[in-house]
């Protein structure tokens, strides 16, 4: 096991250094300086404009750029922002932990409620309370996540009066329940269909037939034999889910106000600040890589017949 997660840390670095390099790339193609985007309107001296993108190493060709980028990301230096002179590692910092806040709100959302009700449906398929998970699933995926989150914000707020429209707080549970509850419902949905269509399968299984004729307990049956099969797959998709909460978080903390990293890299991609994008899209990669290996470490836990050499 040990030389199994090994050598898939040393499989990370090449992964890692491809990803951002590609994030790299797209922000220095895109149209725009940050520098003469400093000056506005006014009149301004070419001249300045030629120190301050030398001082700052923006006339470098690309490879040489991202190479004193990675050197100095290694070192834990993300840069300073042109416009604001302020050490992205600071607005990292500030925002990155209310957008973890929120996709683990979210993500626990998924779990709880996505498992729980693929669980009542596959151990009844065909039932009534199946084609009702069918199709409330059904709708949620076919709903993009801004429609449910100007639905969600007029039911709530605006009609019912339960909650503010805008997180206020963003350390607070109450406040970030709704945005949550709205990041996570696509996956909520997909997660309870995986769930159902997997249970469903293996209650087919001979397996399964076998542990009732021993005469075992439903519960242990159920508990043991059934969930810890069924959830390989669900795993594997909740792995690589929790990435795509962080990165559909954005959309999520544009509607409710939410002050986290979405917010930032709209303004850096406004500002035309490219080191700021890529510092957190370069944290995001590395809850990927994470969360990858954390899911192939629980193949072994859930499936005994797993083994890592």
């Amino acid at each position: 096991m040990g030389r199994y997660v090994a050598r898939r840390l040393l499989q990370m670095i090449p992964v890692f250094i491809g990803s951002t390099f590609l994030i790299f790339a797209m922000m220095f193609a895109l149209p725009g300086d940050p520098v003469r985007a400093l000056m506005g309107d006014q009149a301004f001296d070419p001249a300045v404009v030629e120190a301050i993108r030398h001082d700052r190493g923006l006339d470098l060709p690309l490879w040489q750029q991202y190479l004193k980028y990675l050197f100095e990301l290694v070192q834990g230096n993300f840069g300073t922002e042109i416009a604001s002179q302020r050490p992205i590692a600071d607005i990292i910092a500030q925002a990155f932990p209310v957008t973890i806040r929120l996709t683990l709100f979210a993500f626990t959302f998924t779990v709880v409620v996505g498992i729980g009700l693929g669980i009542i449906a596959g151990l009844r398929p065909e039932s009534v309370r199946d084609r009702g998970l069918l199709a409330l699933t059904l709708v949620l995926i076919s709903m993009p996540s801004f429609v449910l989150g100007y639905l969600m914000q007029y039911l709530f707020a605006f009609k019912w009066g339960i909650t503010t429209p805008t997180v206020q707080d963003s350390e607070s549970f109450g406040d970030l329940l709704l945005p949550a509850i709205v990041l996570g419902s696509l996956s909520l949905a997909y997660v309870a269909r995986l769930t159902r269509t997997s249970m469903a399968e293996n209650l087919r299984a001979d397996y399964m037939r076998t542990a009732v004729a021993k005469g075992l307990p439903r519960r242990r049956i159920i508990g043991v034999h059934l969930m810890r099969n069924s959830l390989v797959p669900v795993v594997t998709f909740l792995g690589t889910d929790i990435g795509n909460l962080m990165t559909g978080a954005i959309v999520t903390e544009g509607i409710f106000n939410v002050q986290g990293v979405g917010d930032a890299i709209y303004e850096a991609l406004f500002r035309r600040e490219g080191a700021t994008v890529v510092g957190i899209a370069s944290l995001i990669v590395l809850v990927y890589l994470l969360a990858s290996l954390l899911v192939d470490l629980l193949y072994a836990v859930l499936d005994p017949r797993i083994r890592y050499a």
